[in-house]
């Protein structure tokens, strides 16, 4: 293909992007509510992110045959259907992992009403985010049960939990798990009815995954009954109209920005450019900013607590819930913990 005749469309939340494909693309960045059939018609391929649901409906009549996703999560694109169409989609594990652990982390240590290391956490699903949170969690001597099936099948040995082990032994419980409604590892309501009678310590219940990997009615049933103790949700069933029940409930309740750090967004966007330019054979290009730091491999309590306050975030969002979407846009990205911005 002749690259001056590509057409790109950009979501327009995608930062630190604008300006770096035109010199070999014809780029157009638009709105998610912009992105419609008849404005990807013409496009060859998309930068997106989670609110461009891409499918059938948008992308039937379109030439696009390739879809990069500047997230880690893909429960917006109709993977079965690209695949059959031709198109490749690709994403950015992993790109905002540490963030999210950092908000965990300093969400624990706000609320947390004795010394850390006296809690049992619970991690349901460890993979990027999870297994930082395990290793951060384990440097501050807390007592770390992990649970991830498909991991445990593929690698064996011991040391994993059942679900059921967790709900009934740990303090703190926080989903990690990606959004999927089929399968014996189905994770759509895993967090139901079920799991909430189940446990045992009224714990702090964190989602920082999917919204739909929690059931929001048996969420409030479970916390008015007072099975559990805390809730802290940054993801929500049906955003942006997101519960006012559970909102009024959380005592963190943030407009899904626990991923948005300036080191994770600047990951997320260099690997869609990377997979972008690899797939038409451009040369790579870099993102204007200062590469992202390694992630800490241990934190200190201090450093967690210096570095991010939810409380802040709850508080305007608590504030103004209907601002949900415009809230999440303007977020002014936070440095990680171990960051030298953070000094």
């Amino acid at each position: 293909m002749d690259t001056r005749h590509i057409n790109i469309i950009i979501e327009r939340n995608v930062p630190f992007i604008a300006g770096l494909l035109e010199p070999y693309a014809n780029v157009r960045y638009l709105a998610a509510d912009e992105i419609t059939p008849d404005a990807v018609r013409d496009a060859d391929a998309m930068i997106i992110r989670t609110r461009t649901r891409c499918d059938a409906a948008l992308l039937l009549d379109s030439r696009c045959t390739f879809i990069a996703s500047a997230t880690i999560g893909l429960d917006h694109v109709d993977l079965e259907w690209c695949r059959n169409r031709g198109i490749t989609v690709t994403n950015a594990p992993g790109c905002n992992a540490p963030a999210v652990a950092q908000y965990v982390m300093a969400s624990i240590m706000r609320l947390a009403n004795r010394p850390v290391a006296q809690y049992k956490i619970g991690i349901v699903g460890v993979g990027h985010v999870g297994s930082i949170i395990e290793r951060w969690a384990r440097g501050l001597d807390m007592e770390v049960m992990v649970c991830d099936p498909p991991r445990q099948r593929a690698e064996g040995g011991d040391g994993w939990s059942t679900l059921d082990e967790i709900a009934e032994r740990c303090d703190i419980i926080t989903f990690h798990t990606p959004l999927t409604v089929d399968g014996c590892d189905a994770t759509h309501h895993m967090g139901g009815k079920k799991f909430f009678e189940s446990l045992r310590r009224s714990p702090m219940v964190f989602n920082t995954a999917r919204g739909p990997v929690i059931d929001t009615p048996a969420m409030i049933e479970a916390i008015d009954n007072g099975l559990v103790g805390q809730a802290v949700i940054d993801c929500w069933e049906n955003e942006p109209d997101i519960s006012r029940d559970l909102l009024e409930r959380a005592v963190i309740a943030t407009p899904h920005i626990a991923g948005y750090s300036h080191d994770g967004k600047v990951r997320a966007t260099q690997m869609a450019l990377d997979s972008l330019t690899g797939y038409f054979g451009l040369p790579r290009i870099t993102v204007p900013m200062a590469a992202p730091r390694a992630v800490a491999r241990t934190v200190s309590q201090l450093a967690v607590i210096k570095c991010y306050n939810p409380l802040a975030d709850t508080a305007k969002l608590k504030a103004s819930p209907g601002d949900f979407e415009s809230l999440r846009n303007a977020y002014a990205y936070r440095s990680e913990v171990g960051d030298s911005r953070n000094d």
